[in-house]
């Protein structure tokens, strides 16, 4: 039997002649016992690293030996540590690769900006998050002469530095995504570069791959150009300030401490927002799935780096604005090379399995609602669903399970389309900083660039092979990045309620299985009554539609069901957290 990893993470027992690590990953199946002469300088409770010498066979335990001790269970970022060695995260960069990084000091080398579109006496802004470092994407919107829009999406050039088989680039292409971990990023890219040179900050020179697109009022795009720019941000802005701006300028009275700072910026903020209305109603029309499943925002204890809060993470029309003009850059960027018959990376999505739909359909039958399957599925048959169930107590766990039904997006080398974006052609373009994807393509478009558009047949092969296997490796990487930032969130989650036992609250039924039914808390925390919880009666679990039946009473357990709880057990170190119904 081949084995996938020798080294596994777990809790260590001390029981004097020997001891036993219970690993963090429960599919492992079994306790691994330790000699004592291995114990290293493990104590009980340590969380550690262990090298298997055997592995279970014939009913016996695994054996092996402490090669790591990470830290005492309870001490603090020792939860996230383990999470990075269990899934041998690259957590430190090489130092040839950090002094590769450095080599380009602070500051542009403006040698190359005679090749570029000089657009630093335009004013342009960023938009992210208030703790955001690495700043890739600024935008400038403008009312044209003949009552069109002008969008233009600046990303930082990190192809410019990045080059092909470089340190960085083979560091890059290893570790495929920045992972967001909390309180802590591994990055793509050192910091030199992520936070520093390629990062577009406010007042200081940048390199720019950018996209120039004319628009419509009814959001068709007119006309594009794509070409390397050289930028200045005027001012960086956060989500939350633009939001209070736009509040204002809509006539909501609020007393804010942005509105000073933004109000010069007014006139931009508003054609920014009727813009990216205009492009979002388009959106909506072609079948955009707008799954509005709410995000949990976690709050850490800066010192202890234990969970204080959990609540919803608050989507803002500000948000939207950034994910309307980063979407239609993608999308101009994917057409655009695609026609050109270019080897690239798209960001595909395939529509899902009819089965799956007609699956989805017994359930949606319970509310009255369909989506009508022929030969094909069509994106806008799940766009008007998701818009009827707008406001509903079961939106989000309707939306959950239409996001189930659907399949997982991943990259590819041939353009198959992006279902949920209802867009025929798609790529990621928009941020190289922290997907290798992104930088990838950048490498592409800025050989066709340079070339004036015309590539040597060699390049052309050279291109499409590397497009196929990058596509495959970044996919893997974005599974991984994808599992251990869930796992992250469900550690933290469980923390939160391990002081939580006894108390009681109000949650909806998001999940029926064959073991037991989960339950939502309104802070968006999840929790399973098993069946022994489910009070004195015998229930049978329908599966067609998803949901328990009472043996004597009949009394029927489905998703979307308003139940109350009392949260009995809550484990960081096996990510659950156990309710019962009262």
């Amino acid at each position: 039997m081949r084995h996938e990893t020798d080294k596994i993470v777990g809790v260590f027992q001390n029981n004097k002649n020997f001891g036993f690590v219970v690993p963090d990953d429960k599919s492992f199946g079994t306790d691994i016992y330790i000699p004592k002469k291995f114990f290293g300088k493990a104590r009980n409770n340590h969380k550690v690293v262990v090298k298997i010498t055997k592995f279970p066979k014939n009913g016996k335990k695994a054996e092996g030996k402490i090669i790591q001790v990470i830290g005492g269970i309870n001490q603090a970022g020792v939860d996230m540590l383990s999470l990075i060695k269990q899934y041998d995260l690259p957590s430190r960069f090489p130092k040839p690769v950090v002094e590769e990084a450095k080599t380009f000091g602070n500051k542009i080398d403006s040698n190359d900006i005679k090749n570029r579109i000089d657009m630093r006496d335009k004013e342009i802004f960023t938009i992210d998050g208030e703790d955001a470092k690495d700043l890739d994407d600024a935008v400038r919107v403008e009312k044209l002469d003949n009552g069109n829009f002008r969008l233009d999406v600046h990303i930082a050039d990190v192809s410019h530095y990045v080059k092909e088989d470089s340190l960085l680039d083979k560091e890059a292409l290893l570790r495929g995504t920045s992972i967001y971990m909390m309180d802590r990023v591994i990055p793509m890219l050192p910091r030199e570069l992520s936070n520093g040179l390629c990062s577009l900050n406010e007042n200081v020179d940048r390199y720019t791959l950018s996209c120039s697109m004319e628009i419509d009022n009814k959001g068709k795009i007119v006309s594009s150009q794509i070409y390397k720019g050289v930028i200045r941000v005027t001012k960086r802005m956060s989500y939350n300030g633009v939001q209070a701006s736009l509040n204002f300028i809509n006539g909501k009275k609020i007393e804010d401490k942005y509105l000073k700072e933004y109000e010069p910026y007014f006139e931009h903020l508003k054609r920014m927002a009727e813009l990216a209305t205009i492009l979002k109603n388009r959106r909506m029309e072609q079948g955009y799935l707008n799954l509005d499943i709410p995000e949990s925002k976690i709050e850490l204890d800066p010192i202890t780096g234990k969970t204080i809060d959990v609540r919803r993470y608050e989507q803002k029309f500000a948000n939207e604005i950034i994910e309307q003009f980063m979407l239609t850059a993608n999308e101009t960027v994917a057409e655009k090379f695609y026609w050109l018959e270019a080897p690239f990376i798209y960001r595909v999505h395939e529509e899902p399995d009819i089965d799956k739909v007609r699956e989805l359909n017994k359930f949606l039958f319970n509310f009255g609602l369909k989506i009508k399957v022929s030969e094909e599925v069509y994106p806008k048959e799940f766009a008007k669903v998701l818009e009827k169930i707008k406001g509903m107590e079961e939106e989000k766990v309707i939306s959950n399970l239409v996001l189930r039904t659907l399949k997982v997006a991943r990259y590819e080398a041939e353009n198959k389309g992006h279902f949920g974006i209802a867009s025929k052609y798609y790529c990621h373009f928009t941020s190289p900083i922290r997907r290798y994807p992104d930088l990838f393509i950048h490498r592409v478009i800025s050989k066709y660039l340079e070339n004036n558009y015309l590539v040597s047949d060699n390049t052309l092969v050279k291109y499409s092979f590397q497009a196929n296997v990058r596509a495959e490796q970044s996919s893997e990487r974005e599974k991984i990045a994808t599992k251990v930032e869930r796992e992250a969130q469900d550690i933290k989650m469980a923390e939160y309620m391990e002081d939580k036992i006894g108390e009681q609250y109000e949650g909806i039924i998001s999940s029926v299985t064959n073991f037991g039914i989960f339950v939502e808390l309104e802070n968006t925390i999840e929790g399973l009554i098993r069946f022994n919880k489910l009070g004195n009666e015998y229930f049978i679990y329908d599966e067609e539609k998803k949901r328990l039946i009472g043996e004597k009473t009949n009394k029927v357990y489905k998703i979307g069901d308003k139940v109350k709880i009392e949260v009995i057990s809550a484990s960081k170190e096996f990510k659950e957290i156990d309710f019962a119904l009262i």
